[in-house]
């Protein structure tokens, strides 16, 4: 439980979402209303739906547009969502996950599809890529919330399976059924985190050159900027040299 991570670049290039933070409070809005629908629409007795919102609040989304995804889950007619995971290989050979809640299928495959052969990268079968990965609950803090040694007791109090602290955050990895349980047991002694959610970590990375980095970020911004993609993840590495350069 110990070492430097570079998972941030798994995930997104930080600052890539703050430009679109009304399709951000849009997806948020649709994990909500699938965690309610699925569950009870308490969140206080719905560990997915209380996950959903605490990341909705990570990203000061108002009360109002959260209550309003809430009771959308309980409204005759309302949209139904199903959720549906892509893998495939981008540029370089990096191996992605492509979550999505989609109302309808065969849009979401055809543009998840498209994004792919567009960008360099190949669309596989289910479990193409899943097998280099493992499914599990990831919790962040700010680097503020304390240094890596106090992190580093909490989560190992708290019951979490591994922990690694760079200069931006603290990353707490849990096992899958954990993820829930031990958020709330670290909450009085960090506060609350800016995200915890079900994750896929890979087991080996890889390394990216400039001209891979350069059509995979690509290729990630377009599934980003469609509605019904929640997360992409990878098993990418990129130095900070790199990413400062790609901006």
């Amino acid at each position: 439980m110990a070492g430097h991570s570079k998972f941030k670049n798994i995930m997104h290039r930080k600052g890539a979402q703050d430009k679109k933070r009304s399709a951000m409070f849009s997806k948020l809005s649709r994990e909500i209303t699938v965690a309610a629908k699925m569950g009870m629409a308490d969140p206080d007795m719905n560990p997915r739906l209380r996950l959903a919102v605490n990341a909705a609040k990570a990203q000061s989304m108002p009360k109002d547009n959260i209550q309003r995804a809430i009771d959308k889950a309980t409204q005759a007619g309302g949209e139904d969502y199903e959720e549906i995971r892509y893998e495939g290989f981008g540029p370089g050979g990096v191996a992605l996950i492509v979550e999505a809640l989609t109302d309808n299928r065969n849009r979401t495959a055809t543009n998840v599809r498209t994004a792919f052969s567009k960008n360099g990268g190949n669309l596989g079968a289910s479990g193409a890529v899943s097998h280099g990965f493992d499914r599990l609950g990831l919790i962040t803090y700010p680097a503020s919330a304390g240094s890596a040694d106090k992190v580093f007791e909490a989560a190992l109090e708290a019951g979490a399976e591994d922990v690694s602290s760079s200069d931006d955050e603290h990353e707490i990895w849990t096992a899958l059924d954990a993820l829930h349980e031990v958020t709330k047991a670290l909450e009085p002694v960090l506060g609350e985190p800016e995200s915890a959610k079900l994750a896929w970590k890979p087991q080996t990375m890889v390394d990216v050159d400039e001209g891979a980095a350069q059509s995979l970020f690509k290729l990630i911004d377009v599934l980003d900027d469609d509605d019904d993609v929640q997360t992409v993840w990878g098993n990418y590495e990129v130095s900070d040299e790199l990413m400062e350069k790609l901006g």
